[in-house]
């Protein structure tokens, strides 16, 4: 069974309940039992990226074969300090080249890289009351546009 990659994107703020946590912790557990999922990509700036990430790190004692990856919009050279920092939370972090002249778009850019790279995406995608100008919506958008596997755990669990 070959490697796969997971990305997680969702909005900023979501409503965290017990039936999310676990039906979360399951989905995540199969996705690496039964689907070979590896390789984890984490963006930043949310609560439901901060919560995967917390599943995903508990589950890592158990699997310890499975990796942690931050995907900076932010920072494309960063010190050693900082570097350090990071590898402390996550096995590994890059800074995708097509951020570099992002601008305002950079978070953009970074969730259209982490979707590219990914076999399957877990969102917490809440369609009926996203904003407009929502990176949720807009990676959601770009997800379904490239046929990529979607998972989207709102209001599902």
């Amino acid at each position: 069974m070959s490697s796969h990659v997971c990305c997680f994107i969702g909005h900023r703020e979501i409503e965290e309940t017990d039936g999310l946590k676990n039906g979360l912790a399951a989905l995540i557990e199969a996705l690496i039992r039964e689907e070979g999922v590896e390789v984890f990509l984490f963006g930043s700036r949310g609560r439901f990226n901060a919560l995967c990430y917390e599943i995903v790190s508990r589950l890592q004692q158990k699997y310890p074969h499975i990796k942690r990856v931050y995907v900076r919009a932010e920072y494309p050279y960063i010190q050693e300090s900082y570097e350090t920092y990071l590898l402390k939370q996550y096995e590994e972090s890059y800074f995708p080249p097509s951020v570099l002249n992002a601008g305002r778009a950079s978070y953009v850019e970074r969730n259209e890289e982490m979707i590219r790279k990914s076999d399957v995406c877990v969102f917490y995608y809440q369609e009926k009351n996203a904003p407009a100008k929502s990176g949720a919506k807009a990676a959601f958008a770009y997800a379904l546009a490239q046929k990529k596997r979607i998972v989207n755990v709102w209001n599902a669990f």
